[in-house]
C-alpha cells in the first residue's frame, strides 16, 4: 500500500494540517493560524482526532458519527485524494490518515515532509482559513482496521489469530520505566518495535525491515500508550506491504483501565529487585536487542562484573 507521498500539489489534493505538541496542546492550532499549506484544513489531535470525553485510553476513539461529522464539516468526499502533514516525523498525521482509511477513503496519504520542509521546498502557504461546502456522502467504514480491548483479549486467549506489536520504547515495553501511565509493562505476549526507529531528521525512513518482529503473512494488532504513535507504526507496516493490520486505539492506557487485565513485565525489570546500576545495565541490553535466555545470561554476566569492582 502506498502511504507516504512526496508532493507539493495543492490543486489535485486536499490537504490536512495535523500539527500537534503533546507538551503544548495549543501549539498546532497557533502554528496553523500563522501559516499552513494553502487550502489545508486543521485537525487537532485532541479536539478533532480523539473523543476526549469518552472512555478508552488517553486519546479515545471517535464514534463513527463524530468522525463522519468531522469529515463532512471539512468538505471531504471519500473520492478525494488527500494528503495529511504534521511537523514531520511525528505520529499525528498518521492518526488522521488512519481515521480516514477507517472511514473508507482509498486515496489518502501522509506527506513524507513536515510543514517547514514543505514550505522550504516552495509549496504554496497561506494564513487564511479555507472554506469548503459541507458534504454528506455516506461513508463505508472498514472495521477490519480497528481493534478494541475485547478483540485484544480474544487474541491473548487464542480466540482470534493475531500478533500484538507494542510501538513504545524498549524500556516502557519491558516495564523498566513508565513516564505517563500509572502502571508499567505491556500487554501479555506483545512483541516490540519502537516507532521512533522509523524516523530520521524529522522524516520517516524508507524500506524499513520489520522481519525480526513481524512477518508479512502474520495478522497484527498494533498499540502504544494511547493509540497515537502506534498509528505511525501501522502506516509504516502498511507501506512495507503488511496487509492484515488493526490499530488498538485505546492501547495500553485503555488496557490498564481494567484492573483485572494482566500486565506483563520483564522479570528482571522490577525496580525493587535491582540496584540502579543493574537497572541501567538491563535497560542498555534491552535497547541493544537482547531478549529471553540470552538477555538473562548477558545481564547476569555484566552484573557480576559490577560485583568484582
Amino acid at each position: 500500500m502506498k502511504v507516504f507521498i512526496d508532493t507539493n500539489d495543492t490543486q489535485q489534493y486536499r490537504w490536512i494540517d495535523a500539527r500537534f505538541d503533546l507538551k503544548d496542546p495549543s501549539a498546532g492550532e497557533r502554528q496553523y493560524a500563522e501559516s499552513h499549506v494553502k487550502g489545508a484544513v486543521f485537525w487537532d489531535l485532541e479536539k478533532h482526532l480523539s473523543d476526549m470525553g469518552a472512555e478508552g485510553g488517553r486519546h479515545p476513539m471517535l464514534s463513527k458519527e463524530k468522525l463522519a461529522e468531522l469529515i463532512h464539516a471539512s468538505g471531504l468526499d471519500p473520492e478525494d485524494s488527500v494528503v495529511v502533514y504534521d511537523q514531520g516525523g511525528a505520529p499525528f498525521a498518521a492518526r488522521a490518515w488512519w481515521l480516514l482509511k477507517y472511514a473508507g477513503f482509498k486515496n489518502v496519504f501522509i506527506s513524507k515532509r513536515g510543514f517547514e520542509a514543505l514550505k522550504a521546498d516552495g509549496i504554496e502557504v497561506a494564513a487564511d482559513v479555507p472554506e469548503f461546502p459541507r458534504t454528506d456522502y455516506a461513508l463505508s467504514f472498514d472495521d477490519s482496521l480497528y481493534a478494541d480491548q475485547s478483540y485484544v483479549k480474544d487474541i491473548i486467549e487464542g480466540d482470534e489469530l493475531g500478533v500484538l506489536v507494542d510501538a513504545r520504547s524498549a524500556k516502557r515495553y519491558a516495564g523498566i520505566e513508565e513516564p505517563i501511565d500509572p502502571v508499567a509493562g505491556r500487554i501479555p505476549g506483545a512483541r516490540n518495535f519502537d516507532w521512533e526507529k522509523l524516523v530520521s531528521n524529522h522524516q520517516f525512513k524508507e524500506n524499513t525491515d520489520f522481519s525480526d518482529v513481524l512477518q508479512k503473512q502474520e495478522p497484527a494488532v498494533v498499540y502504544c500508550g494511547s493509540g497515537v504513535s502506534a498509528a505511525a507504526l501501522f502506516a509504516a507496516l502498511a507501506e512495507a506491504g503488511h496487509e492484515s493490520l488493526r490499530l488498538y486505539v485505546g492501547s495500553f492506557s485503555d488496557w490498564i483501565s481494567d484492573s483485572s487485565n494482566v500486565v506483563e513485565i520483564d522479570s528482571l525489570a522490577q525496580p525493587e529487585a535491582e540496584t540502579e546500576d543493574a537497572k541501567a545495565i538491563l535497560a542498555r541490553l534491552i535497547e541493544e536487542g537482547y531478549s529471553g535466555e540470552m538477555l538473562m545470561k548477558k545481564f547476569e554476566y555484566e552484573k557480576s562484573l559490577l560485583a568484582d569492582k
